[in-house]
């Protein structure tokens, strides 16, 4: 049986695919798609992990007999459990702003070049680290599990933290994909919490018995997201970039070891582990996140509507899509419209004109990213490849191709849950090879476009 379940958790919802291989390519199907809406409690913004845990169960059911089953989500998070299993509280939502209490007194033990020689993480206020210096583990707390972890914990009762998402926590050394316990002790964090590290193809434990599915393995995956789509980027050679295009935008190149120098700090580049012991040398860009925001204020979901409202209008206003205001949920066309009036800019004020700035913004912080990149690694870059629901933006895609001066091709739109069945079925045994021969099953499978330059 060729066929694979991919749970794959993003910020706003969450799937079920099955992925089958099939004459040399791979076919993609859902099984089951629910919604991912945080909740505050007591103050704190928390991601609701029961109800997705519902989801995962829904889906797993739907997906009909599969032959494994992978597990991949957001990054930086992570649930406390005691000694009994019982979840202490619900993991905090990365947007909280809990870790900003620990990061000045992080810092003053670890200066920030110090840290990212050692960890290659670029700076975030909600890193791991940083969350767990702020809010330290009460005594009943015996593990800590990043999400995808703790959902394949509740799935099969054993215990793994997998090493691409252990990689962002900023307590992982790149070069040797281990804990760095100098600086945990530094930072007065336990990484003794964590269980020990798996690598993406590893055996995950076997689905419970309560389950009622039969004891179907589940497989370490690139469990953090962005791993998983980097394995689903189609590319043909080496000298690609690729953007992850979804709430974030994840804008990097693929490298064989990791860039720890001052100049790849000061530009706020990261060194996650990839699969089959790549760097993902990236910069985490604000995504659509902030169109998404600008949407649920007018009450919008007609995003195909609004592109071409954005469309028919010229370029007109940049905003810096990192500025710190635009990182938690609120009045976003406001936000923006205060960053443009503050520079001199011309303010925009209907959803399209405000659709067409954010646009424009996005292909440019693309466009400094990849010139960053190249510069910083002296990697050619020949071909920008853009997956993820980004790739189905067409005035993005083209605008990121006008952006960079180079070709951009965009798809497959589920990139992520198409890297996280390809490991899977490789380590199952379907076909042997790395990353080349991975993305060449997808090349002969999947619909994609390319945008030229303008």
């Amino acid at each position: 049986m060729n066929a694979f379940a991919a749970v794959d958790l993003g910020a706003s919802s969450g799937r079920v695919m099955v992925g089958r291989l099939v004459n040399g390519g791979v076919e993609l199907t859902e099984a089951h798609r629910f919604p991912n809406r945080p909740v505050r409690l007591d103050g704190r913004l928390h991601w609701d992990i029961s109800a997705l845990h519902r989801g995962v169960l829904d889906g797993l059911r739907a997906a009909g007999p599969v032959s494994s089953v992978g597990i991949d989500s957001w990054a930086v998070d992570y649930g406390l459990l005691d000694a009994d299993g019982a979840l202490v509280a619900p993991p905090v939502h990365y947007r909280d702003a809990r870790a900003e209490a620990a990061i000045e007194q992080v810092l003053a033990e670890i200066p920030l070049p110090e840290l990212y020689a050692a960890t290659g993480i670029q700076f975030l206020p909600f890193n791991t680290l940083f969350q767990l210096a702020a809010a330290p583990p009460p005594p009943t707390a015996e593990r800590a599990l990043l999400i995808p972890d703790l959902i394949s914990h509740w799935l099969t009762g054993t215990s793994g933290t997998e090493v691409t998402n252990a990689s962002t926590t900023a307590l992982l050394d790149p070069r040797t994909r281990q804990w760095s316990p100098e600086v945990a002790s530094r930072a007065g964090v336990d990484v003794g919490l964590f269980p020990p590290l798996r690598r993406p193809g590893d055996p995950a434990g076997v689905l419970r018995p309560e389950i009622g599915l039969g004891a179907v393995p589940v497989r370490a995956v690139g469990s953090h997201d962005t791993a998983s789509a980097v394995v689903g980027v189609p590319a043909e050679g080496g000298n690609f970039a690729y953007i992850s295009s979804g709430t974030w935008s994840l804008v990097g190149v693929e490298l064989d070891a990791p860039v720890l120098s001052e100049a790849a700090r000061l530009a706020n580049f990261t060194n996650e582990a990839g699969v089959d012991g790549t760097t993902r040398f990236l910069r985490n860009v604000t995504g659509l996140w902030i169109l998404q925001e600008c949407q649920r204020v007018w009450r919008r979901t007609d995003t195909t509507g609004l592109i071409a409202e954005a469309a028919a209008l010229p370029r007109a206003a940049v905003v810096d899509v990192d500025d710190a205001r635009f990182l938690p949920p609120g009045d976003m066309p406001s936000r923006i419209a205060d960053a443009c009036r503050e520079t001199g800019q011309p303010v925009p004020g209907t959803p399209g004109e405000i659709t067409r700035c954010v646009l424009d913004s996005l292909a440019e912080a693309y466009r400094k990213a990849i010139a960053d990149a190249v510069r910083l690694t002296g990697r050619p870059v020949d071909v920008v490849h853009v997956v993820g629901g980004g790739a189905r933006n067409e005035l993005l895609c083209q605008l990121t191709a006008d952006a960079c001066q180079r070709p951009v091709v965009a798809g497959p739109v589920e990139a992520t849950a198409l890297g996280n069945v390809l490991v899977q079925a490789r380590a199952h045994g379907v076909f042997s090879g790395g990353l080349a021969d991975m993305r060449a099953v997808l090349r002969r499978s999947q619909r994609l476009r390319t945008y030229l330059p303008r």
